[in-house]
């Protein structure tokens, strides 16, 4: 028998319940990857939790897109402030793509969602739970369960793995594709006219795209061929 299905959206009401508001907010560390992804994770959490984003993303390729994104990411707190009304606050640490890139390259002939995405899902996640455990924050969690490329009980599992490493820091379970998330984010995210990003980020997802986009290309331009025969 397979490993039984966990509903993390459902682990994640659970958990919510459990909490006592009335001496605030905890505090939690998200970290996340853009703004598109997360439009909806902020509007699931600010209203229980004193929400800090952490952008720690020296996997994206070029550093032109690193800011580009963190840019879009800036601009939409600044709407989550003004219409929502929620304060969340942002962590930059510095890019620095080459010395992340270290650990990664000795599997750049992986497929995505292989061996070198795990271990930079895991790498993103680490860096920042080492900052929330530092820093006192009370949960952790990230926004890549929002992600239809990514797969939520494989980023939970690993938040689980970091959470054993941090034990003062607990890890927030999640899965925000569920409950229409992935569609109640991208109609934020076009109210808000965010750029969104075609490809996951690094240098490898970036040439899959380009290539991907080319062969489309080539076969438009035959089947225009064909047709003009």
């Amino acid at each position: 028998m397979g490993e039984e299905k966990i509903n993390y959206y459902k682990v994640s009401l659970e958990e919510i319940k459990k909490l006592d508001l009335s001496h605030g907010k905890p505090k939690l560390l998200l970290h996340a990857c853009c703004g598109p992804c997360s439009c909806f994770p902020l509007t699931f959490l600010c209203p229980y939790f004193d929400v800090t984003i952490y952008y720690g993303n020296s996997n994206i390729y070029p550093a032109e897109e690193f800011y580009r994104r963190r840019g879009e990411l800036e601009a939409l707190l600044g709407y989550v402030k003004r219409d929502y009304g929620f304060d969340v606050k942002l962590i930059m640490p510095e890019y620095d793509h080459e010395k992340y890139m270290e650990d990664l390259r000795p599997y750049a002939n992986e497929p995505e969602r292989g061996k070198r995405c795990l271990l930079c899902y895991e790498k993103r996640m680490e860096e920042a739970y080492q900052y929330a455990e530092a820093h006192g924050f009370d949960y952790f969690t990230t926004v890549m369960t929002i992600s239809r490329q990514k797969d939520s009980l494989v980023l939970n599992k690993i938040g689980e793995k970091l959470g054993k490493k941090h034990p003062t820091v607990p890890y927030f379970h999640s899965d925000f594709k569920k409950n229409n998330g992935i569609l109640k984010g991208a109609e934020i995210r076009k109210h808000y006219g965010l750029y969104n990003q075609t490809y996951c980020g690094c240098e490898y997802s970036l040439a899959s795209r380009l290539a991907f986009d080319a062969k489309k290309k080539a076969e438009q331009e035959a089947r225009r061929n064909d047709d003009s025969k």
